[in-house]
């Protein structure tokens, strides 16, 4: 199996005859840039998408990598509504709650629900987005809140995807859930945001800590912080060192990858 890691979220797994992306979104707003997180020559080849929620960081090229792929979206329920008894998803690129793309090709769970797609076994786990807050301009700073009516962080949820005898953990943008993730033991890999000690949007690196302690990976890669965002070219900084020597002390391996570094397991 070879893991690609990117920016934010933003992964690829090439495991068998699979090559999987996780959240194909786009450099956000970094200077009013929207280009595309995984390089454009790797859209063909993906045979399967994941969304772990609607943020433009995760989401916003996945209806144009399905379209160039031809692979299935997997996601949350809560990112499609019927309409008119026509199955409608948050719009990749819209303002605010509308639901106006269409994928040809689908798959949608519920936390703690488990579906089978094609030789893999996919469970959703339970995953809260926090508030974010960013500075805008010098002292200025602006607080965005998840809620009903709020597009932040809408359809949140992490994966477990069982394939080819490898168990892969990937959670997406959350705070930590001691308890709902007492139940996930021993995956292969663990990805995991350690990037929301100041941006509060996501776990810091003490709170991933506890996480990776609950879970017990075979190998953890830290994601979604010194991150490009808004007016920042790093919304959400951490110190991966410091995350890393603490998964080693729990006698775990972890893996730093910078933009575009490959482990393979």
């Amino acid at each position: 199996m070879k893991i690609t890691h990117y920016i934010y979220n933003t992964f690829l797994i090439e495991i068998s005859n699979k090559k999987i992306a996780i959240d194909p979104g786009a450099l956000y707003m970094y200077w009013f840039r929207f280009t595309t997180v995984i390089p454009k020559n790797e859209w063909k080849g993906i045979t399967h998408i994941f969304v772990t929620h609607g943020d433009p960081d995760h989401y916003w090229h996945a209806d144009r990598v399905a379209k160039v792929s031809g692979a299935p979206l997997i996601c949350n329920k809560t990112m499609v509504k019927s309409v008119n008894g026509e199955d409608l998803f948050l719009g990749p690129r819209s303002k605010g709650l509308r639901f106006p793309a269409k994928f040809e090709k689908y798959h949608t769970l519920s936390v703690d629900e488990t579906i089978e797609v094609d030789g893999m076994s996919i469970t959703g786990i339970k995953a809260t987005h926090g508030t974010l807050t960013v500075k805008v301009l010098g002292p200025i700073k602006m607080t965005v809140t998840p809620g009903p009516n709020e597009r932040i962080g809408w359809g949140s949820m992490g994966f477990e995807i069982v394939t080819d005898g490898k168990k892969i953990v990937n959670l997406g943008d959350t705070m930590l859930h001691e308890k709902e993730w007492q139940s996930i033991k021993n995956p292969d890999v663990l990805m995991i945001p350690i990037g929301g000690r100041v941006a509060r949007n996501t776990m810091g690196e003490d709170e991933a800590l506890q996480a990776v302690k609950i879970m017990q990976p075979k190998l953890v890669i830290p994601c979604h912080y010194n991150s490009p965002g808004l007016f920042s070219s790093s919304l959400n900084p951490a110190d991966d060192q410091y995350f890393k020597r603490g998964v080693e002390e729990m006698g775990m391996r972890c893996e730093i990858l910078k933009k575009g570094e490959s482990v393979e397991i």
